[in-house]
């Protein structure tokens, strides 16, 4: 079983940053939704609670979820307050409660929590499918946010513990059977 996993798709990172393609992205993420739905495959949206004055702490504009994706009733959402989606968050149980040993991962920001969650998810014994025109994050002062990408695409691409990988593809590509 397969879960598809919606990380930080928050209204601070969509529209405050903005992000690069952020519109573009929410799109795909809302197709993805959709697809997942269609195919009974779980969705799981977690949310960042920023600390005081974070751009995503609770209660505060930024913090909600980007309102095109209208998290259904019975879908899980959760909370985190690190980079990494399994971090102190019932991540691991909801997805044991159904069975699922194959994540597909999109969401906010690519070099930080993309990248600490997909690595986790590995490291627990998951297969990873990150989505490489679902993902996003902005430029920073080193290097463009498309620049970012291309490049955890690349090096994400195969990444491997435990006989677990991370495979990348595009949105168009992703496989629903599993």
């Amino acid at each position: 079983m397969q879960t598809l996993v919606v990380v930080d798709v928050q209204v601070g990172l969509i529209q405050g940053l903005p992000v690069y393609k952020g519109g573009e992205v929410v799109q795909t993420i809302c197709g993805l939704i959709e697809q997942a739905r269609r195919t009974r495959v779980p969705v799981i949206f977690v949310q960042h609670d920023g600390r005081n004055g974070h751009r995503l702490e609770p209660g505060t504009p930024g913090w909600p979820l980007d309102p095109a994706l209208h998290p259904r009733e019975g879908e899980i959402v959760l909370h985190k307050r690190s980079c990494d989606a399994f971090h102190h968050t019932e991540l691991q149980t909801e997805l044991a409660r159904t069975d699922s040993n194959r994540l597909i991962i999109v969401g906010c920001m690519t070099q930080y929590c993309i990248d600490t969650t997909c690595r986790r998810a590995v490291s627990e014994g998951f297969d990873v499918t990150l989505v490489a025109d679902a993902h996003t994050t902005a430029d920073t002062s080193l290097l463009t946010a498309a620049q970012i990408i291309a490049h955890h695409n690349g090096l994400l691409d195969g990444f491997n513990a435990v006989n677990r990988a991370i495979t990348v593809v595009p949105s168009v590509n992703v496989d629903w059977s599993f």
